[in-house]
């Protein structure tokens, strides 16, 4: 949908640069170099405007809501994971009592003195 909302500037863009185009070739002189300029210059943003239509349209996050996290690309919270913001983040493995460290065989168990 916003690709076909982004043609109506970009062939608005692309008329007026072609009638600058075509008033620039009737002209003399440094009129006709700056209107050589504008026309390409109003080519090249219509060119960006499709581009930038294209790229939101690969972009756009279909959600089904507005709001804070409507539109929004959250790639580091792997989809639809609760509220926004996130709550505090659980503590590691390793700080959980005994998390990581094996526990010892019985033939290797310290001698008690």
């Amino acid at each position: 949908m916003i690709y076909f909302l982004a043609l109506l500037p970009a062939t608005a863009l692309t008329v007026a640069g072609y009638i600058v185009l075509v008033v620039a070739t009737r002209a003399e002189g440094s009129l006709r170099t700056f209107g050589r300029y504008l026309g390409f210059w109003a080519f090249t943003l219509a060119g960006l405007v499709i581009l930038g239509a294209i790229f939101a349209a690969a972009h756009h996050h279909h959600d089904g809501r507005f709001g804070v996290r409507g539109g929004m690309h959250c790639p580091w919270r792997g989809g639809d994971q609760g509220p926004w913001p996130p709550g505090p983040l659980p503590p590691p493995q390793s700080a959980a009592p005994g998390g990581d460290r094996p526990t010892p065989p019985e033939s290797v168990a310290p001698a008690q003195h």
